[in-house]
């Protein structure tokens, strides 16, 4: 079983930055596809970011051009930095892993319990 556990929420002024961390611990025989999701109160969880077990990542039109994700291997750690950060990324952000390929498909199957990160203005 997959364990994910994530950190680096906060609150944060905007056009400031973050860098969210998603630690994978537990039996990991193969490299693990991995992402970030969020979802804000009244709104539908949508598609952050992915880091697939290929290597090959993904990033959301909304967010393309200030976040980017990066995978350490040794360590079986995921991170999102976040730049020039909006009062529209405040949400719950989760991470997800899977042994398939699932870019941003919702439907990972191992969920961490998120991290809540808040930008005021």
């Amino acid at each position: 079983q997959v364990q994910l556990v994530e950190s680096g929420g906060g609150s944060v002024q905007a056009g400031g930055s973050l860098r969210l961390s998603c630690a994978a611990s537990g039996y990991i025989p193969i490299s693990l596809s991995m992402g970030w999701f969020r979802q804000a109160p009244g709104k539908e969880r949508e598609g952050v970011a992915s880091y697939d077990r290929d290597g090959s990542t993904t990033v959301a039109d909304s967010v393309k051009e200030r976040f980017t994700i990066s995978k350490d291997n040794n360590k079986n750690t995921l991170y999102l930095h976040m730049n020039r950060l909006k009062p529209e990324d405040t949400a719950m952000y989760y991470c997800a892993a899977d042994f398939r390929a699932r870019r941003l498909e919702p439907d990972y199957n191992y969920w961490g319990q998120g991290t809540q990160v808040t930008i005021s203005s």
